[in-house]
């Protein structure tokens, strides 16, 4: 059965029960029946099943809110993803023509090179503005299998083991999901900067003790 009290009539009848107990507890406390203070007791119970049912209802709205913002961000991300990957090419090309340009070209080439790294730079720009981040981790930062893909291991004297030494291809990421994962060598277990062997350093016959004749 669906309780259809109005709030504003049920202040009312709350404001009134409590002007009756007032005025019994004004009054002589003989006349006053152990049923006096049931009208009360029955208007605060309702209140606080309104004020519960006004609790549930404004989280359950702020739930729905949450809920539309994840699903506004996801249908974003999807509808982009698919030309944001195929731009991707885009910025590899850029890349590799900035990488095999001439460091000392002359005036003629430097000015084509200026020109490729800013269209670079604005493409960049481009893909941040719209949530597009490139992972390009450096020498030495911590490997994430969910952000990079170990194409290689080799052993190194800079990076410890488990870290990146260098990135053979930029990864991107869209409101933190992967779009593609960045292409990194990874240091061996064991890798590292190692410490000075006094021992191997030192040549035979030079030590403090001296030299040990087994024959003495």
């Amino acid at each position: 059965m669906t309780d259809t009290t109005n709030p504003n009539d049920l202040e009312a009848q709350l404001d009134e029960a409590l002007a009756n107990a007032e005025a019994g507890l004004d009054g002589n406390p003989d006349d006053l029946g152990p049923d006096s203070l049931a009208p009360l007791d029955a208007m605060i119970a309702d209140r606080d099943l309104w004020k519960d049912r006004a609790m549930r209802a404004a989280a359950e709205a702020d739930n729905v809110k949450r809920r539309t913002e994840t699903q506004m961000n996801d249908a974003r991300a999807f509808a982009i993803q698919r030309f944001a990957r195929d731009l991707l090419g885009v910025a590899d090309n850029l890349e590799r023509a900035l990488m095999a340009a001439p460091k000392d070209a002359d005036s003629a080439a430097a000015g084509l090179i200026n020109g490729l790294e800013l269209t670079q730079k604005s493409l960049l720009q481009a893909f941040e503005s719209n949530g597009l981040k490139r992972l390009a981790p450096g020498l030495g930062d911590p490997f994430d299998p969910h952000l990079h893909q170990a194409m290689m291991e080799q052993p190194s004297t800079e990076a410890p083991g488990g870290t990146v030494i260098q990135t053979m291809q930029a990864g991107y990421e869209l409101f933190g999901r992967t779009v593609r994962p960045a292409m990194v060598v990874v240091a061996a277990r064991g890798s590292g900067p190692q410490g000075t062997n006094p021992y191997a350093a030192a040549p035979n016959g030079s030590g403090n003790g001296g030299t040990f004749d087994g024959q003495a």
